[in-house]
C-alpha cells in the first residue's frame, strides 16, 4: 500500500469510527429502553465530569488539552511513520484517536462525557463507546508492538 492511501485509509478509518460512534451514542441515549433489559448489561445515563474511574472530576479544561494534544500528537505520529504502520496499526490508531476525539468532542460541546453502559457481572465503573474505542485501540497496539518485537529479536 502506498503512503498516500495509507493516509487516506487513515483519516477515512478515523471519520468513520467519530461517526459510527456519535452516532451509535446518539442511538443507544434515544433508544436504550429496548436493550435495557439483559443479565449482562445495563443502559444509565450518567454525566461523567472526569476522566476514567471518575479522576480529574472538574478539571474539564485540563482533559480537553490533553485530549488535544494526545490526539494531534498521535495522528502526528502516524503520519510521520506512516511507511511502518500496518493496515492494522492504522486501524487501531484511528480507533483510539476516534475514541479520544469524541470524547473530547463530549466534553466540549456539552461540559460532560455521556456514559451509559454499566456492566451487570463486575463492579465497574460506568463507560461508554469511546472508551471501548480507546481500550481496544490501545490494546491491540500493544499487541502489535510486542509482537513486532518478538519477532525482530527471533530474526537477530
Amino acid at each position: 500500500m502506498s503512503k498516500t492511501s495509507k493516509i487516506i485509509y487513515l483519516f477515512l478509518s478515523l471519520i468513520f469510527f467519530i461517526l459510527l460512534n456519535l452516532f451509535l451514542t446518539d442511538y443507544i441515549l434515544n433508544n436504550g429502553y429496548m436493550l435495557a433489559e439483559n443479565p449482562v448489561f445495563d443502559l444509565i445515563y450518567i454525566k461523567n465530569q472526569g476522566a476514567a474511574f471518575n479522576i480529574f472530576d472538574g478539571c474539564r479544561w485540563f482533559l480537553i488539552i490533553f485530549s488535544v494534544a494526545a490526539a494531534v500528537g498521535l495522528m502526528i505520529y502516524a503520519v510521520k511513520k506512516i511507511e511502518k504502520f500496518s493496515v492494522f496499526l492504522l486501524f487501531f490508531t484511528s480507533m483510539l484517536v476516534s475514541g479520544i476525539f469524541t470524547n473530547m468532542f463530549e466534553r466540549l460541546i456539552y461540559g460532560y462525557v455521556r456514559d451509559y453502559i454499566k456492566l451487570n457481572f463486575i463492579n465497574f465503573p460506568v463507560f461508554n463507546i469511546s472508551d471501548i474505542f480507546i481500550n481496544i485501540g490501545v490494546f491491540s497496539i500493544i499487541l502489535i508492538i510486542l509482537k513486532r518485537s518478538y519477532f525482530n529479536k527471533k530474526s537477530d
